[in-house]
């Protein structure tokens, strides 16, 4: 890739949602470095996504301490295409990081201590050669540490100028109004949920937290919301040699029930009618539920990402 030089249309290629109640608007779309973005990975290809990414107005990603493999990796790869493409644009740029699941050993990698958020945060800075993050989350709900000591941590992370907003990944209702109410207590508002929510997996909805996240002016994003890659046309006719599934580490073939696979063809059928790929529709449905600010996807190719854009024409 030659000296990199942003696409000056790129703003016209995306749309973009307000948050909840704040002043953040994010891309429909956003990009996840879950996948892919690893020290396990080709880094220039990881690269070329990165950068088309942003030339298609994707301004948010996301990561967080242990995406790799190995841990840290993905943070280091943003590292590396920050110095040497995407620095110039780093106030165009909504770059998130999160810790809570394990990082290092011993008893503070891990979970939601004061202790773990702030020394990971410190590392996350370091690998992504960032002064700060525009928005740190607690990757999950710590059922054996103080709520408020949690929270606090996150106050006092955005109060030292390391994070601009705070946000919470997948924890329960209670704890989730817990969080609104203390945050806003202490002059810093949760900006936004993340939740996995797809047509398949509707947890968010059911328990309420979306519903919670639109009255209280909370934005929300859902994550996996292609199931990991069911809901899209890969698995309808049998399962590649080459796929997610075959590996079997995030997707199992039991999965993979004669019922299930009913339903996804009928889902297929119903998308193509509309001259749309099932991938397509499963976003758009996501987007189309009332409080979702924007759709986290992760992408293997430049081709495969402008695939799911397409649902956001």
């Amino acid at each position: 890739m030659e000296h990199y030089q942003a696409n000056e249309s790129r703003y016209e290629l995306m749309q973009y949602n307000r948050c909840g109640r704040s002043g953040v608007m994010l891309p429909k779309v956003s990009l996840g470095l879950w996948h892919n973005f690893g020290g396990i990975d080709n880094y220039e290809r990881s690269r070329a996504i990165l950068c088309h990414a942003f030339d298609c107005g994707i301004t948010h990603l996301d990561l967080a301490n242990n995406y790799g493999p190995p841990y840290g990796s993905a943070e280091e790869t943003l590292g590396r295409v920050m110095d040497q493409d995407l620095r110039p644009y780093r106030d165009e740029l909504f770059i998130s990081t999160k810790a809570g699941y394990d990082m290092w050993p011993g008893p503070y990698g891990n979970w939601g201590s004061r202790k773990y958020l702030m020394a990971s945060l410190d590392q996350s800075l370091r690998r992504m050669h960032l002064d700060y993050v525009d928005l740190f989350y607690s990757h999950r709900y710590d059922p054996d540490t103080p709520l408020d000591e949690t929270l606090q941590a996150l106050v006092d992370i955005v109060r030292q100028g390391k994070a601009l907003y705070v946000g919470i990944s997948r924890w329960p209702l209670e704890a989730t109004r817990h969080a609104i109410s203390y945050l806003r207590a202490h002059d810093t508002p949760l900006l936004i949920y993340q939740g996995r929510l797809n047509m398949l997996d509707r947890e968010p909805m059911e328990e309420g937290i979306l519903d919670l996240c639109h009255q209280e002016g909370v934005g929300f994003i859902s994550f996996s919301p292609l199931a990991q890659g069911l809901l899209t046309d890969r698995y309808l006719n049998g399962i590649p040699d080459d796929s997610r599934m075959a590996r079997g580490k995030f997707l199992r073939q039991d999965m993979l029930s004669d019922d299930l696979l009913q339903q996804l063809r009928q889902w297929n059928a119903e998308a193509q009618a509309k001259g749309h790929t099932l991938a397509e529709s499963a976003l758009r449905w996501i987007l189309d539920q009332q409080g979702v600010t924007s759709v986290l996807v992760g992408a293997s190719s430049t081709e495969q990402l402008d695939k799911n854009l397409k649902c956001v024409k």
